[in-house]
């Protein structure tokens, strides 16, 4: 049966429930959209649109996904009120990704995102296409920031609407709240770390913590968990499997940012290493570099992230493969792949959710290209 034909039971019966998250996304945002034009009729158009087109135009729903898994695993019934409860919470995760990756784009300078211009970049080029007062890049960064806001707002919102209707909403509002503030600490981390210069391999774990393994993995399973009241054997599995493969998703990303293909990431190859981005890759270098003694590479590597001095990014990566970095890094994948899939026996995962669970496993574990 193709999936466009499929029922929304039949969808969430067979793990893919990407067209149920996207058709609870876009019912909930037709509605805020309406909402919007009663306030004022620029709004829309001018911000609360551009909210929704990046929420719904692109993304894997990778976190909605997990949450929705965490619930299965946790026991959350697969149809009914109270599956579709918990549905439309994990959607809302999909909103909080959109915060995170334009506020990110902002941070960090960001050209492109998803092969496009990104949300600041685009109206930039708004601004001087239409010969606005004020400068165009102050603009552009502004409206990319309200973006963001409008988008955690309106997550805060579709959670809250949602949550009533699930049998724990209180454990659930519990792991909403710290999943919000972990995200803030990680892109604080980032931020600190790349302005520092910093090369430490730990302080790199701890971004990659933080900023994305619980954001992106161990939360959003926690979330689904807790919407259903686990036990705590479960959730504890759960979140450690989250842990390590969201570590791993990190590492492979950062592996993919210098040695990827952008037609595939969407993002120019080489930014991290144009940023002086504290990653993990970019911190075993240095220390590698040091302790073979190969003082080309250490000379290279400490200029990363030197204003008006950085390396070609090209040469940076050929220096890290050299010293053994990359190597180092994809091994750190696989074995966190292997230690987070061992997390998940005994917990009762039942079939869809297994298998997604191993899929993205899988997939942290392969050898970017």
């Amino acid at each position: 049966m193709n999936a466009d034909t499929r029922s929304p039971r039949e969808e969430r019966a067979s793990g893919d429930v990407g067209a149920a998250l996207d058709d609870a996304l876009r019912r909930y945002l037709a509605h805020r959209l309406r909402e919007a034009e009663e306030i004022d009729s620029g709004f829309p158009p001018g911000l609360a649109g551009t909210t929704v087109g990046f929420t719904l135009d692109g993304g894997k729903r990778m976190r909605s996904r997990l949450a929705w898994w965490g619930w299965l695993t946790g026991g959350g019934a697969i149809a009914g009120d109270p599956a579709d409860a918990a549905l439309h919470a994990c959607a809302a995760l999909e909103l909080i990704q959109t915060c995170a990756l334009v506020h990110d784009d902002v941070m960090d300078g960001s050209p492109t995102r998803r092969g496009r211009p990104s949300v600041h970049a685009g109206h930039i080029a708004e601004h001087r296409a239409e010969g606005l007062a004020g400068e165009p890049r102050r603009y552009g960064e502004a409206l990319a920031v309200l973006v963001g806001d409008l988008a955690l707002v309106w997550a805060d919102d579709m959670l809250s609407e949602a949550l009533p209707g699930v049998p724990e909403p209180e454990r659930a509002r519990a792991v909403w709240r710290r999943l919000r503030t972990e995200i803030m600490a990680g892109q604080f981390l980032d931020v600190r770390a790349q302005a520092r210069r910093e090369r430490s391999e730990e302080a790199a774990l701890r971004v990659d913590l933080l900023k994305t393994a619980s954001y992106s993995v161990e939360r959003p399973l926690h979330l689904g968990a807790a919407m259903a009241g686990a036990d705590a054997a479960t959730v504890d599995a759960l979140r450690g499997y989250g842990r390590d493969v969201g570590v791993a998703y990190q590492l492979r990303d950062d592996l993919l940012g210098v040695y990827g293909d952008t037609a595939r990431t969407g993002k120019p190859v080489g930014e991290d290493v144009r940023e002086g981005k504290c990653t993990l890759l970019l911190a075993t270098g240095v220390r590698l570099a040091r302790e073979r003694g190969d003082a080309a590479a250490s000379a290279l590597l400490d200029r990363v992230g030197l204003p008006g001095a950085a390396p070609d990014p090209a040469e940076v990566a050929h220096a890290l493969d050299r010293v053994g970095a990359r190597d180092l890094v994809r091994r750190r994948c696989r074995d966190l792949s292997a230690r987070g899939l061992a997390r998940l026996e005994g917990a009762g995962a039942p079939g869809p959710a297994l298998e997604g669970l191993r899929g993205l496993a899988a997939l942290t574990s392969e050898e970017p290209s």
